[in-house]
């Protein structure tokens, strides 16, 4: 059996290649398309098509705004046997466009996923700066009217796995992974931690990757490495099927 995995990089805007090398050297057909961080992308734009059709399994691998991508084909595509997210949300988050207004990260069919709005109020007391208090408020202000509705559908996916550190300071990531295994209850999810890793796991062969735009991302090259390791013979277990 062919295993497909589809690669999405974060907001960095930088396809994963070193990743994809490591994948591919494991015996996996990768594909690390490069795509616009932006409002309403279409997940369609995808090109699980591709992979589908030379190989019998599909993996979506991706990190931060890419494993919110991930998570949500994983729900919406019924071909995705799993999904390896690193650094994940439990929702669909808004993105601004140019006149200060929020539009959906995301469009499925043509149609923009419901979304948590930004709140606009908030600022960041740090530098460089930390986001994780802005999706915390963000997620209070617009809980009863948006959240539910803005919750990513994990309970569709077969099989998850989650990989998150404890000092991640772009958002809440263990926090939303945690809601992510509640959502699924008895379905097949594994989450793996480390309290003093960041937003960028480092899997065994990589380097830490710099690009991005400036902002505090947690963590140190010690843990977040430690983190990568920790998870590295679960991503294994999940691409082998």
């Amino acid at each position: 059996m062919r295993t497909g995995v589809l690669l999405l990089h974060g907001s960095s805007g930088t396809p994963d290649f070193e990743r994809a090398r490591i994948l591919e050297a494991e015996g996996y057909d990768v594909l690390a398309p490069r795509w616009t961080v932006g409002s309403e992308v279409p997940l369609e734009s995808f090109p699980l098509d591709e992979l589908a059709e030379r190989t019998d399994r599909l993996v979506v691998m991706g990190n931060s705004w890419g494993a919110e991508a991930a998570l949500l084909l994983g729900a919406l595509d019924e071909r995705v046997d799993a999904v390896v997210a690193f650094a994940p949300s439990a929702y669909v988050w808004g993105r601004f466009v140019e006149d200060g207004r929020q539009r959906s990260a995301w469009t499925w069919h043509g149609e923009p996923l419901p979304f948590v709005p930004f709140d606009p109020d908030w600022k960041a007391d740090d530098d460089p700066p930390s986001y994780t208090g802005w999706y915390r408020q963000s997620l209070e202000v617009y809980d009863n009217a948006y959240a539910e509705l803005a919750r990513i559908p994990v309970e569709r996916i077969r099989e998850v796995l989650l990989v998150a550190g404890g000092d991640d300071k772009v958002w809440p990531a263990v926090e939303f992974a945690e809601r992510i295994v509640t959502s699924r209850g008895a379905l097949e999810t594994q989450l793996v931690t480390l309290p003093e890793a960041g937003h960028r796991v480092v899997l065994p062969g990589e380097q830490p990757k710099t690009a991005g735009q400036r902002m505090a991302r947690g963590g140190s090259p010690e843990a977040d490495r430690e983190l990568g390791a920790l998870a590295w013979d679960d991503v294994r277990r999940v691409l082998t099927g």
